[in-house]
């Protein structure tokens, strides 16, 4: 009997359970990539490569970068959260995960992980070239066994976080130019630098998380919260100054460099409130002002590049 048949002769309501089935696994599958980052990922790479080279790179490159890095990214965290599952299962904000809720294996997250990566290194580099490949090659490794592993030991793990945090501007670069020049430099310094505010208000808002699972971010050991402070006023006063380097460089012209000024004097202001009265809804305030201030400064210089 034929699939066909044998689906013409089973009851409709098991067609639908079936069906329902199907389609709970196919979203558990693509909860396992983390969206919402993947989609960042993309978006700084992409605004990177347009940066590298003096005319848009064309949008089937848009496309095939696109395609490759989301694969890498999107394994990259299949298998984190493979590794990190038993954790995942004790925090609030991440137990309703597709592993902790039972929803995927283990061994199919780390299938799926596996060949999502291997696939988007294939990927990157036959149709990218090979420079692409080798530093996903990089920012994929460095994530899985430096920053992951390193978060329950040492707060000093959101630094090893932000070199691959920072690593899809490098990919970008180096997909539209085959090379590393300054300017793929500074944008990695811009958003290493802007890791600190938006994982620092992440990890206060979701401390007592963090510390039931023995997880060593900095607002858990920190009880007073003066360091906590120290870094967020050191980190987003470093970030605004060179984020204005681009328009010095001459990757953009006046309307950057007063938009990047204006857009680094508010984080600035959100840091430097939080640092002074933290609390949940200052740490809310911070994360919000961060996925809005990245966005919008790398949109704001490519437009500005290319016009």
């Amino acid at each position: 009997m034929n699939r066909r048949m044998l689906t013409a002769a089973m009851p409709a309501s098991s067609v639908r359970q079936v069906s329902l089935q199907a389609g709970q696994t196919l979203a558990a599958y693509g909860e396992l990539l983390k969206p919402r980052v993947t989609f960042l990922v993309v978006l700084t790479a992409l605004a990177s490569g347009a940066l590298a080279v003096e005319h848009w790179p064309g949008w089937l490159w848009a496309i095939r970068l696109s395609l490759g890095t989301a694969m890498v990214a999107g394994g990259t965290a299949a298998l984190n959260q493979r590794w990190e599952r038993e954790v995942d299962a004790r925090m609030r904000r991440t137990a309703g995960r597709p592993l902790p809720t039972h929803r995927l294996t283990p061994r199919q997250a780390a299938l799926f992980g596996l060949l999502l990566v291997g696939a988007g290194l294939a990927w990157l580099d036959r149709l990218i070239n090979p420079l692409t490949a080798a530093l996903a090659v990089i920012t994929s490794t460095t994530y899985l066994l430096v920053y992951t592993p390193l978060k329950r030991r040492s707060p000093l793990s959101t630094v090893a976080g932000a070199f691959p945090g920072a690593g899809p501007v490098l990919m970008g670069w180096a997909a539209a130019s085959g090379s590393l020049a300054l300017g793929a430099w500074v944008l990695f310094a811009v958003q290493f630098l802007w890791q600190f505010p938006h994982f620092l208000a992440i990890a206060e808002l979701y401390r007592e998380d963090y510390q039931r699972v023995g997880i060593c971010m900095l607002p858990v050991v920190d009880l007073d919260a003066r360091a906590t402070g120290l870094q967020l006023r050191l980190y987003t006063l470093a970030l605004l100054p060179v984020s204005l380097l681009p328009a010095l460089l001459g990757m953009a012209q006046g309307l950057y460099f007063f938009a990047a000024l204006a857009l680094g004097l508010w984080l600035l202001r959100v840091a430097w409130q939080t640092a002074r009265q933290p609390s949940p809804a200052a740490s809310l305030r911070l994360l919000r002002a961060s996925v809005i201030y990245l966005p919008l400064l790398f949109g704001l210089l490519v437009f500005d590049h290319l016009r």
